[in-house]
């Protein structure tokens, strides 16, 4: 497979400015998954681009970007209305890179679940499914269900790639969450891992082969989105 163009970007979000953006695009891409980050790491955490690097060798091309608070630095993540819009900017950016080629849309915990909360308040456009990784079903070992009131607004097909040690996704809640989505919505829980999904050396698995197995499923699972 020849090598993926990595292209860096500035996106405009409109009232929060501009922020950071990688696409990373192989030569033909069978979709691009707009790919937002976690609460405490931004888009160039090893996490962030070994996942892009992941899907762009499966031939998926990805758009990496930074929410506004992480473009300056900040710690404390941006206003859900700021961190949607954001959302919004990076699919319309992606979209203008890679006309006529599908896209997904998700992220890393609070960046899957910004991503959720805009496409529930008003669609993406031309968005087909949202992945998520290690969605954050409620605080650290705090079980609840009240952030995924919003997901039963969602009309597109989701994808919850989780750890079944996730201390932010209890693993009773988020089955009964997926089911009660019905058919567009499909839980991978990936045994042993936690919500880095790092796995322990007693479960005779390394992380990297954990990471090889959910690429795989996102895969498998978006190429049938895209059809």
């Amino acid at each position: 497979m020849s090598k993926a163009q990595s292209t860096a970007l500035m996106i405009d979000t409109g009232k929060s400015g501009k922020v950071s953006g990688l696409l990373l695009k192989p030569a033909k891409p069978l979709f691009g998954y707009v790919f937002a980050h976690g609460a405490g790491a931004g888009m160039n955490h090893p996490f962030m681009e070994a996942i892009a690097i992941g899907l762009s060798e499966r031939g998926i091309a990805t758009l990496r970007y930074q929410f506004p608070y992480m473009e300056v630095g900040g710690k404390r993540p941006d206003q859900p209305a700021v961190a949607q819009a954001t959302v919004r900017a990076a699919v319309a950016a992606m979209r203008a890179k890679l006309p006529g080629v599908p896209l997904i849309a998700g992220g890393k915990s609070f960046g899957g679940r910004m991503t959720s909360q805009a496409q529930a308040a008003e669609p993406l456009s031309d968005v087909k499914g949202l992945a998520f990784f290690g969605f954050p079903l409620h605080p650290a070992n705090k079980p609840s269900i009240s952030r995924a009131e919003h997901l039963r607004e969602i009309k597109i097909p989701t994808l919850f790639l989780q750890g079944d040690r996730d201390a932010l996704a209890n693993k009773k809640d988020l089955e009964t969450v997926v089911k009660s989505l019905g058919k567009t919505a499909t839980l991978v829980l990936i045994p042993n891992a936690d919500h880095s999904f790092h796995v322990p050396v007693r479960s005779g698995k390394s992380d990297d082969q954990v990471r090889a197995e959910v690429l795989d499923e996102l895969v498998s699972w978006g190429r049938k989105c895209v059809k």
